[in-house]
């Protein structure tokens, strides 16, 4: 089943979901054991069993495993260029693009 964002607006669980999913299948194409990428990642085993099963982990714990996989540039890559769909939209982030505080 193909993914798009649409689906994921509005439903964070789902993503969660699907994100958990990919990452295990990942670790099974590695060979990896919950054990063996505990030990490579510094996450506990039965984080990653939760991880697995629920969907949450903190983001600390999913970026570790996220480079163990090797995709690290994408992850990088995820918020480091601005997102517009108007013009008013890009007009307001260019002109925010100093900002130092949220107000």
């Amino acid at each position: 089943m193909e993914y798009t964002l649409d689906i994921f607006a509005k439903q964070p669980e789902q993503l969660m979901a699907k994100m958990a999913k990919n990452c295990k299948d990942r670790r099974l194409e590695k060979g990896y054991s919950r054990r063996t990428l505990a030990e490579k990642t510094g996450v506990p085993a039965p984080t990653i069993e939760r991880f697995e099963q629920t969907g949450k982990i903190s983001f600390e714990s999913f970026c570790a495993i996220v480079v163990e996989f090797g995709y690290f540039d994408e992850m990088f890559e995820i918020l480091s260029k601005a997102k517009y769909s108007t013009g008013a939209e890009l007009e307001t982030i260019n002109k925010n693009k100093n900002r130092k505080k949220g107000r």
